[in-house]
């Protein structure tokens, strides 16, 4: 009789299947239920009906984490298996939507539309090769081999311990993750578990438009939001130079940062990518013939080594810089005009307007006027972070105008396990198992997709941190990072993941022989080689 349930290709695929049925969006219902599915399908496992208290779920606000474990009577050394089951929204998909979920039907029903895919969408959906839907990719074939490993090892009684760890929100905030930290410090107490490695199966991602190599990645990028709120001064479009518009000064900082190459980093024949603006706009609700005075932007800055104080601290450079270009371009528009005009633009951390604040106004009343924000549900926490410096500033107008410096959530410290022995190691036996699929794994160094991983291994014992923490209005109330038990989690990390392609488009597919033939083996091959190691 055969006892296990995802142990053959076809049987793995009916499971993935299941499990991107279950509509789990991102701040969606579908996301909170997920985790009591995926619990009860967990409960089917012998293992499990004979262990109930190693199947739990933690309340992370906008869902379950949920932790499976298998642990042997022997065994102290653990792999924790990471993933996350949340994906991210489907209006792109158009009149196929209904079907994002459905990976079988919306394959076969592609066909009819192949005229309206490009050519090399088209030869992956006429190759049979591909599944085509929301989350196959990422990551929920993930998910699905981690389940897989969990019974396997449970019905064969490994010699190692498995921890399966899934969690919801990581596409916005990886509030799931933060949240699994926490419970992974107390689970290792509960039960004595020594964590060997933290294994992550996210997809391997092509490095290009036309990249179709796989790969295997011993860390993860690292990404940090500064930001800025910049307070003019108001006036009558019929008067203008008697004013500064908010747009007049973000236009330099902007400009300044986009593409700068300061914040580029280079580690391992690796880069990150350039500094782009992720949103600039004014603050005005309603349209008037006033001038726009206030207006905030947001700043995405990809990492490898640097920590928040110094991106921070280079931040404050250029963006000075640019509020000495600002400041130059004004004064010769006014000389021009001959007019007196408004003062320079000034520029300061949140952390000194916060302090400058509760001096002039007292700790009472910033505390209401950050209430009036935090309470406010339309808003995100990157909305609130900027409406909370805009709070401030109209209370402390004397300093305007002014540009202040922020953070908004959310932070990914990068981590990289590149010279870790055991990860050297399994990176040569994964590139070995490979080859006997045909299949050349080529390592990366960082993986470029942002993931979980941020949060474990956190190796900057600097505090450095607290940069980060005084200056993102929101930390604390409804953004945190537990950067102590990131520290206490300390094991090396290791993405090996299924091959797919378009990753958050309506093309997104996964490629059936690496999800349901070659990850299987790779992945098995790879915890018995770590369980043999801890044996001898």
């Amino acid at each position: 009789m055969n006892v296990y349930q995802w142990d053959t290709p076809e049987k793995l695929r009916n499971l993935l299947c299941e499990l991107v049925s279950w509509d789990s969006r991102t701040l969606t219902e579908g996301e909170r239920f997920f985790s009591s599915k995926l619990a009860a399908k967990l409960e089917e496992l012998p293992y499990f009906r004979n262990h109930p208290e190693h199947l739990n779920l933690y309340d992370a606000g906008l869902g379950n984490v949920v932790t499976a474990l298998y642990k042997h009577p022997q065994a102290t050394k653990t792999i924790v298996l990471i993933s996350h089951f949340d994906t991210v929204y489907t209006e792109e998909y158009g009149m196929l939507e209904p079907l994002a979920f459905h990976p079988e039907e919306l394959t076969k029903k592609l066909h009819e539309y192949k005229d309206e895919l490009t050519e090399e969408v088209r030869n992956d959906l006429e190759s049979g090769n591909y599944l085509f839907g929301r989350g196959t990719m990422d990551m929920k074939m993930g998910l699905a081999l981690h389940m897989q490993l969990i019974e396997k090892a449970s019905v064969e009684q490994w010699p190692i311990n498995l921890l399966l760890t899934t969690v919801p929100d990581e596409e916005v905030n990886s509030a799931g993750m933060r949240t699994a930290v926490t419970e992974l410090v107390h689970l290792r107490e509960e039960f004595g578990l020594d964590y060997t490695l933290f294994l992550n199966s996210e997809p391997s991602f092509s490095q290009g438009p036309t990249d179709n190599k796989e790969y295997i990645y011993s860390g993860t990028i690292g990404k940090i939001m500064p930001a800025a709120l910049f307070y003019g001064k108001e006036t009558h479009v019929g008067e203008p130079l008697k004013g500064m518009t908010a747009n007049f000064i973000a236009s330099f900082v902007t400009q300044e940062m986009e593409w700068n190459p300061l914040f580029c980093e280079k580690d391992r024949g690796e880069s990150t990518p350039l500094p782009v603006s992720l949103q600039q706009k004014d603050l005005k609700m309603h349209y008037s013939t006033q001038t726009p005075y206030r207006a905030a932007a947001l700043y995405n800055v990809f990492l490898f080594k640097r920590t928040a104080e110094e991106v921070m601290e280079l931040f404050v450079q250029v963006a000075q810089q640019a509020i000495d270009r600002c400041n130059e371009t004004y004064k010769a528009i006014c000389d021009r005009e001959q007019i007196d005009g408004v003062e320079d633009v000034r520029v300061l951390l949140y952390d000194e307007l916060l302090t400058y604040a509760i001096q002039k106004l007292g700790k009472n009343e910033v505390w209401r006027l950050k209430q009036e924000v935090l309470l406010n549900d339309s808003w995100d926490d990157r909305e609130k972070s900027l409406r909370i410096v805009d709070n401030l500033l109209i209370q402390c107008q004397e300093l305007a105008p002014a540009t202040v410096l922020l953070f908004a959530p959310p932070y990914y410290p990068a981590v990289n396990s590149s010279d870790d022995p055991l990860v050297v190691e399994s990176i040569g036996l994964m590139q070995k198992t490979a080859k006997q699929f045909d299949v050349t794994l080529d390592q990366i160094h960082y993986f470029n997709g942002i993931c979980d991983l941020s949060y474990v291994k956190y190796s900057d014992y600097t505090n450095s941190w607290t940069a980060f923490e005084r200056n993102t209005p929101v930390y604390g109330d409804t953004y945190w990072i537990p950067f102590e038990d990131m520290q206490a989690l300390d094991a090396p990390v290791l993405n090996v993941g299924p091959f797919g392609k378009d990753a958050h488009q309506k093309t997104e597919r996964l490629h059936v022989d690496s999800a349901f033939k070659e990850m299987p083996v790779l992945l098995e091959t790879l915890v018995k080689s770590i369980m043999d190691r801890q044996v001898k």
